[in-house]
């Protein structure tokens, strides 16, 4: 489904990723792991359009979108919940889900989705009028990812989900991601923290450090890695 070869990208002089290279098969979870400064998260905005590649290519269902306007790809089925959230804090959780569907006209199907989000996060749906800005942590990324399903993307980019959450919360939103794979077909790049629980529910990873692919396997092999496991799970 994603295929990114070879991509340099920078913030002005600093150069954040130095020839990543990797796939994300359709149907699939694939998680990015490393220490923080490692690129992760640039890796997703290159993805999602808010920064261009200096060099390479990114191809989505064989189609070029490195050139291409972050509205341009949401429409083309790709959404990104990004690291802290941003949330629109003064609008309620109703208008926050409204606000992901903006690239939409089919009222009926958008009243379904919302109900869909319901379906996975309850909270929301007893919070329907509540100011995003006063919700729990864990309940602000229960929003953020409502809000990125909510354009019905077929590729979703999460950025550190589990982000100063309890675990017990941390636990059940990822329960939720894997059945939104699972039941949506909705197939998943992951930038997580916690490689332990990335590393259950993702099909495969790739470790990043200093902008570059340092390893790429499947996540068994990855948890059975003696550098890995040194590394990245505490053990």
């Amino acid at each position: 489904m994603l295929r990114i070869t070879d991509v340099h990208a920078a913030y002005g002089p600093i150069l954040a990723l130095h020839g990543v290279t990797l796939e994300v098969a359709a149907g699939s979870i694939v998680t990015l792991l490393g220490p923080n400064g490692a690129g992760k998260s640039t890796t997703l905005r290159v993805v999602s359009g808010l920064l261009h590649p200096t060099t390479g290519t990114i191809e989505f269902e064989g189609r070029r979108i490195d050139r291409l306007a972050p509205e341009r790809i949401v429409s083309l089925g790709i959404s990104h919940v990004p690291e802290n959230r941003q949330l629109f804090a003064e609008l309620t959780v109703l208008e926050n889900l409204r606000l992901g569907a903006y690239i939409r006209h089919d009222r009926n199907g958008i009243k379904e989705d919302i109900e869909q989000v319901f379906h996975y996060f309850p909270i929301l749906n007893e919070r329907q009028k509540q100011v995003a800005g006063t919700l729990s942590g864990g309940e602000q990324q229960m929003l953020a990812i409502g809000r990125g399903l909510m354009a019905r993307p077929r590729l979703l980019l999460l950025d550190e989900p589990s982000l100063g959450l309890a675990p017990l919360v941390t636990r059940e939103i990822f329960q939720i991601i894997k059945s939104i794979n699972h039941k949506q077909k909705v197939t998943i790049l992951l930038v997580e923290q916690n490689a332990n629980l990335a590393l259950e529910i993702a099909q495969h990873g790739y470790v990043l450090e200093t902008g570059r692919v340092a390893l790429a396997d499947t996540s068994a092999n990855l948890q059975r890695s003696e550098s890995v496991r040194r590394s990245y799970l505490g053990y």
